[in-house]
């Protein structure tokens, strides 16, 4: 298998794992898989939102588990080297429907998220 499989698949992971901690309200879950410099950037409601991602996390801290409406879809992995791109589609996240391009490194063996670009349909 090549490396740029098991690195997708690496990847794919972490972003499921974002998926997961999003669903579940599991905020701990959410932090392991961001790195300590990560940022989120974007678009909700038509203002523009830039920072560390501690406010997503207490916001899904309040939220709780997003429940049964919520549902997520990784529409594209991209690897290159030690970075991959991946895009998610979320729909019934605290009522809003979202499109995040995720940014991850590898290292250390260890792939996490650095960046999340998103915007709310």
């Amino acid at each position: 298998m090549s490396d740029r499989v098991t690195a997708a698949r690496a990847a794919r992971a972490v972003i499921e794992s974002y998926v997961k901690g999003s669903h579940d309200g599991d905020v701990e879950l959410l932090r392991g898989i961001f790195h300590p410099s990560a940022v989120m950037v974007g678009y909700f409601a038509g203002n523009l939102m830039s920072g560390s991602p501690e406010p997503f996390f207490q916001h899904v801290k309040q939220l709780g588990p997003a429940g049964a409406g919520y549902e997520a879809e990784i529409i594209d992995v991209q690897v290159d080297g030690k970075t991959a791109a991946v895009t998610l589609v979320e729909r019934g996240f605290a009522g809003f429907d979202f499109v995040d391009r995720f940014h991850l490194v590898e290292e250390g063996g260890r792939w996490s998220i650095v960046s999340k670009l998103f915007h709310h349909d």
